[in-house]
């Protein structure tokens, strides 16, 4: 088994973003590489103790083992996970049993699963398994989440995510909001992840714009085209920073920090959040007219 990359990021106050130059921010909130071929690539963050990453088999079969930064027997002795691919179709294997996770579809894993491998249903279009893990404290059922197909029920052990249409055109903010791990679909500790696909001629994300104190957040990037770039605000409300991000690049958010973007094309999203609130409308609004 192939030892982990794992990269280990630190909390901070937010005080001192205020003085962080680029470079700073980049390092301290940006994972700028999530996917290699044949690798599984990690990033710890002590911002409630998330894992952030990817899994990218082509030619082998990848699993998720444990390292000594997780001091633990193996991965999810002491955590959940979620995933969602954003490849093509693959495989993922929970102590021998095979779930075939297809393009942008995600499932739930509970805490106690002993093997968890990752593979390809084809080399030439590999599979990539965008990966979100949070400490757990009691096992729940796995979960396949795709999208729903009108007037077609899920097959067993599979269930429909919940999508939610917001914005609009005029303000370039139309997008849907495809919630997998949410209370409506499975049950998780505390993990909470989805996908918002941004709407063709629009270029905004979660706006106005929000914070939550009982919970962090990470957003990943993809769909983004070659040379396009999306502009991720954060910071506090009357403090904010912006990180310049790229196709498949995910972003660590601070429960302190807003967490908006606008890209210079359309792209799709994935959110995954951690912490002591579950309650997806928890939030705290901010006007956009009180940004600075």
């Amino acid at each position: 088994m192939k030892e982990l990359k794992f990269d280990v990021r630190y909390s901070n106050h937010p005080d001192d973003s205020k003085h962080y130059t680029t470079k700073e921010l980049r390092e301290k909130y940006l994972i700028e590489k999530l996917f290699e071929a044949d690798e599984i690539l990690l990033t710890y963050s002590h911002q409630d103790r998330i894992i952030a990453g990817g899994a990218m088999p082509v030619k082998e079969t990848l699993s998720l083992g444990t390292c000594k930064d997780l001091a633990t027997a193996y991965f999810l002795e002491r955590r959940e996970l979620g995933v969602i691919n954003i490849g093509g179709a693959g495989v993922i294997t929970l102590d021998g049993k095979k779930w075939e996770i297809g393009h942008k579809e995600g499932i739930y894993v509970g805490l106690g699963t002993k093997e968890v491998e990752f593979s390809s249903a084809d080399p030439k279009n590999p599979a990539k398994f965008y990966i979100n893990s949070s400490p757990a404290h009691k096992a729940y059922p796995t979960v396949k989440i795709t999208k729903p197909v009108e007037g077609v029920e899920p097959p067993e052990g599979t269930r429909y995510c919940v999508q939610r249409h917001l914005g609009s055109e005029s303000a370039i903010n139309k997008r849907t909001i495809n919630q997998f791990i949410i209370g409506d679909v499975c049950q998780s500790c505390q993990l909470a992840m989805g996908m918002t696909e941004i709407a063709d001629g629009s270029a905004w994300n979660t706006l106005p714009s929000h914070t939550h104190e009982r919970r962090m957040e990470v957003y990943m990037y993809f769909e983004l085209p070659e040379n396009e770039a999306v502009i991720h605000l954060m910071g506090q409300p009357q403090e904010t920073r912006h990180i310049i991000m790229h196709n498949e690049q995910a972003v660590i958010s601070p429960s302190w920090s807003i967490h908006s973007g606008v890209g210079t094309h359309n792209y799709t999203f994935i959110w995954g959040m951690c912490g002591e609130n579950q309650a997806y409308d928890d939030m705290d609004n901010i006007a956009t007219g009180d940004l600075k």
